[in-house]
Protein backbone atom coordinates (compact mmCIF):
# COMPACT_ATOMS: atom_id res chain seq x y z
CA UNK A 1 0.00 0.00 0.00
CA UNK A 2 3.35 2.07 0.04
CA UNK A 3 2.71 5.56 -1.89
CA UNK A 4 -1.50 5.72 -1.79
CA UNK A 5 -2.35 8.97 -0.24
CA UNK A 6 -5.34 9.19 2.81
CA UNK A 7 -7.09 13.01 3.13
CA UNK A 8 -8.83 12.18 6.35
CA UNK A 9 -11.18 15.00 7.12
CA UNK A 10 -12.38 13.03 10.48
CA UNK A 11 -9.84 14.21 12.49
CA UNK A 12 -6.88 12.99 13.81
CA UNK A 13 -8.13 10.57 16.62
CA UNK A 14 -10.01 8.62 13.07
CA UNK A 15 -6.52 9.15 11.46
CA UNK A 16 -4.16 7.45 13.91
CA UNK A 17 -6.78 4.81 13.66
CA UNK A 18 -6.40 4.73 10.00
CA UNK A 19 -2.59 4.96 10.75
CA UNK A 20 -2.74 1.63 12.84
CA UNK A 21 -4.50 -0.46 10.65
CA UNK A 22 -2.38 0.60 7.94
CA UNK A 23 0.73 2.28 8.60
CA UNK A 24 2.12 1.77 4.85
CA UNK A 25 -0.50 4.53 3.84
CA UNK A 26 0.23 8.27 4.05
CA UNK A 27 -2.90 9.54 5.88
CA UNK A 28 -2.73 13.65 5.58
CA UNK A 29 -5.21 15.01 8.23
CA UNK A 30 -7.31 17.90 6.81
CA UNK A 31 -9.48 20.39 8.60
CA UNK A 32 -12.26 22.87 7.79
CA UNK A 33 -10.25 24.86 5.92
CA UNK A 34 -9.64 24.80 2.09
CA UNK A 35 -6.85 22.15 0.08
CA UNK A 36 -3.71 23.84 -0.36
CA UNK A 37 -2.54 24.56 -3.72
CA UNK A 38 -1.16 21.92 -5.46
CA UNK A 39 -2.71 19.01 -2.98
CA UNK A 40 -3.53 15.57 -4.47
CA UNK A 41 -4.33 12.18 -3.00
CA UNK A 42 -5.72 8.34 -3.75
CA UNK A 43 -9.22 8.95 -1.69
CA UNK A 44 -10.70 11.37 0.53
CA UNK A 45 -12.30 10.24 3.83
CA UNK A 46 -15.07 11.99 5.29
CA UNK A 47 -17.42 14.24 2.65
CA UNK A 48 -19.17 15.99 4.96
CA UNK A 49 -16.91 19.05 6.21
CA UNK A 50 -17.28 22.36 4.73
CA UNK A 51 -14.89 22.23 1.54
CA UNK A 52 -15.15 18.77 0.99
CA UNK A 53 -16.20 19.30 -2.38
CA UNK A 54 -12.82 20.89 -3.01
CA UNK A 55 -10.87 18.06 -1.66
CA UNK A 56 -13.42 15.85 -3.94
CA UNK A 57 -11.61 17.31 -6.91
CA UNK A 58 -8.50 16.52 -5.99
CA UNK A 59 -9.07 12.84 -5.58
CA UNK A 60 -10.46 9.63 -8.14
CA UNK A 61 -12.53 8.16 -5.21
CA UNK A 62 -13.75 9.46 -1.86
CA UNK A 63 -15.19 7.36 1.05
CA UNK A 64 -18.09 8.76 2.44
CA UNK A 65 -18.32 8.42 5.89
CA UNK A 66 -21.81 8.02 6.38
CA UNK A 67 -24.76 6.09 4.37
CA UNK A 68 -26.60 8.30 3.06
CA UNK A 69 -26.01 10.05 0.01
CA UNK A 70 -29.44 12.53 -0.82
CA UNK A 71 -26.96 15.41 0.68
CA UNK A 72 -23.87 15.10 -1.50
CA UNK A 73 -23.82 17.28 -4.74
CA UNK A 74 -24.34 15.95 -7.67
CA UNK A 75 -21.54 17.03 -9.25
CA UNK A 76 -19.00 15.00 -6.35
CA UNK A 77 -19.99 11.84 -8.54
CA UNK A 78 -18.75 12.90 -11.84
CA UNK A 79 -14.88 11.54 -12.82
CA UNK A 80 -14.80 9.81 -9.38
CA UNK A 81 -15.67 7.13 -7.72
CA UNK A 82 -18.03 7.55 -4.59
CA UNK A 83 -18.08 4.91 -1.79
CA UNK A 84 -20.17 4.58 1.74
CA UNK A 85 -19.98 3.33 4.87
CA UNK A 86 -23.18 0.91 4.16
CA UNK A 87 -24.26 -1.27 7.17
CA UNK A 88 -21.40 0.57 10.29
CA UNK A 89 -24.35 2.13 11.93
CA UNK A 90 -26.76 -1.06 11.54
CA UNK A 91 -26.52 -2.26 15.02
CA UNK A 92 -26.40 0.79 17.72
CA UNK A 93 -29.91 1.72 14.92
CA UNK A 94 -31.29 -1.84 15.20
CA UNK A 95 -30.60 -1.31 19.20
CA UNK A 96 -32.31 2.01 19.09
CA UNK A 97 -35.07 0.75 17.38
CA UNK A 98 -35.78 -1.91 19.98
CA UNK A 99 -35.51 0.54 22.48
CA UNK A 100 -37.99 2.82 20.47
CA UNK A 101 -40.46 -0.51 20.11
CA UNK A 102 -40.06 -1.60 24.14
CA UNK A 103 -40.71 1.93 25.16
CA UNK A 104 -43.56 2.03 23.58
CA UNK A 105 -44.85 -1.42 24.98
CA UNK A 106 -44.03 -0.61 28.06
CA UNK A 107 -45.13 2.78 28.43
CA UNK A 108 -41.52 4.04 29.09
CA UNK A 109 -41.01 6.80 31.09
CA UNK A 110 -44.40 7.21 31.83
CA UNK A 111 -44.60 4.14 34.26
CA UNK A 112 -41.51 5.61 36.01
CA UNK A 113 -43.55 6.92 39.75
CA UNK A 114 -43.24 10.46 41.39
CA UNK A 115 -45.78 9.96 43.86
CA UNK A 116 -48.15 7.02 44.49
CA UNK A 117 -49.87 6.07 41.97
CA UNK A 118 -53.77 4.87 42.02
CA UNK A 119 -52.96 1.15 41.78
CA UNK A 120 -50.25 -0.66 43.12
CA UNK A 121 -49.08 -4.00 41.27
CA UNK A 122 -51.34 -3.41 38.59
CA UNK A 123 -50.80 -1.46 35.49
CA UNK A 124 -51.86 -2.44 31.24
CA UNK A 125 -48.70 -2.77 29.36
CA UNK A 126 -47.60 -4.69 25.79
CA UNK A 127 -45.04 -6.77 24.73
CA UNK A 128 -42.99 -7.64 21.34
CA UNK A 129 -44.15 -11.13 21.53
CA UNK A 130 -46.60 -11.72 18.39
CA UNK A 131 -46.57 -8.04 17.69
CA UNK A 132 -46.42 -7.61 13.24
CA UNK A 133 -43.15 -5.27 12.70
CA UNK A 134 -42.79 -3.98 9.39
CA UNK A 135 -39.42 -2.68 7.92
CA UNK A 136 -39.42 -0.19 4.58
CA UNK A 137 -35.84 -1.41 3.52
CA UNK A 138 -34.52 -4.45 4.15
CA UNK A 139 -30.20 -3.50 3.46
CA UNK A 140 -27.77 -3.47 6.54
CA UNK A 141 -29.89 -1.55 8.95
CA UNK A 142 -33.38 -3.53 8.05
CA UNK A 143 -31.39 -6.77 8.70
CA UNK A 144 -30.02 -5.65 11.63
CA UNK A 145 -33.55 -4.80 12.96
CA UNK A 146 -35.07 -7.76 11.74
CA UNK A 147 -32.41 -10.18 12.98
CA UNK A 148 -33.19 -8.23 16.82
CA UNK A 149 -36.82 -8.49 16.35
CA UNK A 150 -37.44 -12.15 15.35
CA UNK A 151 -36.15 -13.37 18.61
CA UNK A 152 -38.70 -11.18 20.25
CA UNK A 153 -41.19 -13.53 19.11
CA UNK A 154 -42.21 -11.09 16.59
CA UNK A 155 -43.94 -11.42 13.12
CA UNK A 156 -41.79 -9.37 10.62
CA UNK A 157 -42.87 -8.66 7.20
CA UNK A 158 -40.16 -6.44 4.89
CA UNK A 159 -40.46 -3.99 1.73
CA UNK A 160 -37.73 -4.88 -0.55
CA UNK A 161 -36.68 -3.32 -3.88
CA UNK A 162 -35.04 -6.79 -5.60
CA UNK A 163 -36.62 -10.70 -5.36
CA UNK A 164 -33.79 -11.57 -3.19
CA UNK A 165 -34.97 -13.55 -0.67
CA UNK A 166 -34.72 -12.83 2.75
CA UNK A 167 -30.75 -13.10 4.68
CA UNK A 168 -33.14 -13.30 7.98
CA UNK A 169 -35.14 -16.77 8.67
CA UNK A 170 -38.37 -16.01 9.02
CA UNK A 171 -39.16 -12.51 7.33
CA UNK A 172 -42.12 -12.11 5.13
CA UNK A 173 -40.83 -10.19 2.17
CA UNK A 174 -43.49 -7.74 0.28
CA UNK A 175 -43.02 -5.78 -3.36
CA UNK A 176 -45.27 -3.20 -2.21
CA UNK A 177 -46.10 -1.00 0.85
CA UNK A 178 -49.61 -1.81 1.13
CA UNK A 179 -49.44 -5.09 3.27
CA UNK A 180 -46.95 -3.49 5.52
CA UNK A 181 -49.19 -0.56 6.52
CA UNK A 182 -52.49 -2.68 7.02
CA UNK A 183 -50.71 -5.24 9.53
CA UNK A 184 -48.11 -3.27 10.95
CA UNK A 185 -48.28 -2.51 14.75
CA UNK A 186 -44.68 -1.16 14.74
CA UNK A 187 -43.47 0.28 11.42
CA UNK A 188 -39.89 0.92 10.90
CA UNK A 189 -38.74 3.47 8.23
CA UNK A 190 -35.17 2.35 6.98
CA UNK A 191 -35.06 2.78 3.41
CA UNK A 192 -32.55 5.45 1.39
CA UNK A 193 -34.50 8.97 0.67
CA UNK A 194 -34.48 8.80 -3.08
CA UNK A 195 -37.21 10.64 -5.72
CA UNK A 196 -39.07 7.28 -5.59
CA UNK A 197 -39.35 7.50 -1.45
CA UNK A 198 -39.56 11.40 -0.44
CA UNK A 199 -43.46 11.52 1.22
CA UNK A 200 -43.54 7.66 0.84
CA UNK A 201 -45.74 8.10 3.82
CA UNK A 202 -48.44 10.73 2.91
CA UNK A 203 -51.81 11.27 3.52
CA UNK A 204 -53.07 8.26 1.64
CA UNK A 205 -50.34 5.67 3.89
CA UNK A 206 -51.51 6.98 6.62
CA UNK A 207 -54.86 6.42 6.20
CA UNK A 208 -54.19 2.71 4.92
CA UNK A 209 -52.38 2.46 8.34
CA UNK A 210 -53.18 -0.27 10.88
CA UNK A 211 -55.03 1.94 13.93
CA UNK A 212 -52.98 2.69 16.76
CA UNK A 213 -49.74 2.15 14.77
CA UNK A 214 -46.26 3.18 16.46
CA UNK A 215 -43.86 4.63 13.63
CA UNK A 216 -40.15 4.63 14.01
CA UNK A 217 -38.09 6.48 11.28
CA UNK A 218 -34.31 6.07 11.82
CA UNK A 219 -33.79 7.16 8.17
CA UNK A 220 -34.35 10.41 6.32
CA UNK A 221 -37.34 13.09 7.71
CA UNK A 222 -38.30 13.76 4.40
CA UNK A 223 -39.26 10.07 3.66
CA UNK A 224 -42.84 11.34 5.78
CA UNK A 225 -45.26 13.81 5.01
CA UNK A 226 -45.02 15.61 8.40
CA UNK A 227 -48.21 17.73 7.93
CA UNK A 228 -50.21 14.36 7.04
CA UNK A 229 -48.49 12.61 9.75
CA UNK A 230 -49.85 15.71 12.35
CA UNK A 231 -53.33 14.24 10.79
CA UNK A 232 -52.47 10.94 11.53
CA UNK A 233 -52.00 11.46 15.05
CA UNK A 234 -54.12 14.08 16.22
CA UNK A 235 -56.61 11.76 14.83
CA UNK A 236 -55.24 8.51 16.43
CA UNK A 237 -54.41 6.39 13.70
CA UNK A 238 -51.12 7.02 14.16
CA UNK A 239 -50.54 6.20 18.40
CA UNK A 240 -46.70 6.96 18.12
CA UNK A 241 -44.31 8.72 16.42
CA UNK A 242 -40.32 7.52 17.43
CA UNK A 243 -38.74 10.15 15.22
CA UNK A 244 -34.80 10.32 14.94
CA UNK A 245 -34.97 12.13 12.11
CA UNK A 246 -36.81 15.20 10.20
CA UNK A 247 -37.09 17.78 7.82
CA UNK A 248 -35.64 20.25 8.29
CA UNK A 249 -32.61 19.88 10.09
CA UNK A 250 -32.26 21.01 12.77
CA UNK A 251 -35.70 21.54 13.24
CA UNK A 252 -36.46 24.91 14.39
CA UNK A 253 -37.23 26.44 17.89
CA UNK A 254 -40.99 26.15 18.35
CA UNK A 255 -41.82 23.75 15.68
CA UNK A 256 -45.06 21.42 16.72
CA UNK A 257 -42.62 18.04 16.70
CA UNK A 258 -41.55 19.00 19.84
CA UNK A 259 -44.43 19.82 21.60
CA UNK A 260 -46.64 17.35 20.67
CA UNK A 261 -47.75 14.51 23.01
CA UNK A 262 -47.63 11.53 20.73
CA UNK A 263 -43.93 12.29 19.29
CA UNK A 264 -41.01 11.29 20.68
CA UNK A 265 -38.01 13.18 19.23
CA UNK A 266 -34.45 12.86 18.83
CA UNK A 267 -31.63 14.90 17.35
CA UNK A 268 -30.31 12.19 14.54
CA UNK A 269 -28.61 10.03 17.31
CA UNK A 270 -30.03 6.59 16.68
CA UNK A 271 -26.47 5.75 15.04
CA UNK A 272 -24.06 6.58 18.11
CA UNK A 273 -22.78 3.58 20.63
CA UNK A 274 -19.84 3.15 22.83
CA UNK A 275 -17.88 1.49 19.87
CA UNK A 276 -17.42 5.13 18.09
CA UNK A 277 -16.31 5.13 14.49
CA UNK A 278 -15.58 1.66 14.84
CA UNK A 279 -16.81 0.04 12.07
CA UNK A 280 -16.62 3.09 9.67
CA UNK A 281 -13.35 3.18 9.83
CA UNK A 282 -13.26 -0.94 9.42
CA UNK A 283 -14.91 -0.49 6.31
CA UNK A 284 -12.60 2.36 4.85
CA UNK A 285 -9.61 0.23 6.06
CA UNK A 286 -10.89 -2.69 4.13
CA UNK A 287 -11.74 -0.46 0.97
CA UNK A 288 -8.35 0.70 1.23
CA UNK A 289 -6.85 -2.42 0.85
CA UNK A 290 -8.59 -3.52 -2.34
CA UNK A 291 -7.94 -0.19 -3.94
CA UNK A 292 -4.57 -0.52 -3.18
CA UNK A 293 -4.87 -4.12 -4.31
CA UNK A 294 -6.49 -3.42 -7.66
CA UNK A 295 -9.44 -5.04 -6.28
CA UNK A 296 -13.20 -3.87 -6.83
CA UNK A 297 -14.38 -1.36 -4.29
CA UNK A 298 -17.29 -2.42 -2.16
CA UNK A 299 -20.04 -0.08 -1.36
CA UNK A 300 -20.28 1.73 -4.95
CA UNK A 301 -22.56 4.65 -4.97
CA UNK A 302 -25.14 4.16 -7.86
CA UNK A 303 -25.75 8.09 -8.40
CA UNK A 304 -28.50 7.07 -9.98
CA UNK A 305 -30.71 5.14 -7.95
CA UNK A 306 -29.30 7.35 -4.62
CA UNK A 307 -27.64 4.78 -3.11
Amino acid sequence: MAGVRVLNELGSRIGDQIRAAVPEAEVVDVGPEPPADGLTADVLFGGWAPHSFEYAQRVPWVQMSGTGVDKVPPELFVGRTVTCARGASAVPISEFVLGAMLAFEKRFPDVWLHEPPEHWNFERLGGLQDRTLGIVGLGGIGVAIAERAVPFGMRVLALRRTDAPSPVAGVELHSSLGPLLEASDHLVLAVPLTARTEHLLDADAFAAVKPGVHLVNIARGRLVDQDALRVALDDGRVAMATLDTVDPEPLPAGHWLYEHPQVRLSAHISWASHLGMGSTVDLFVDNLRRFSAGEPLQDIVNPEAGY
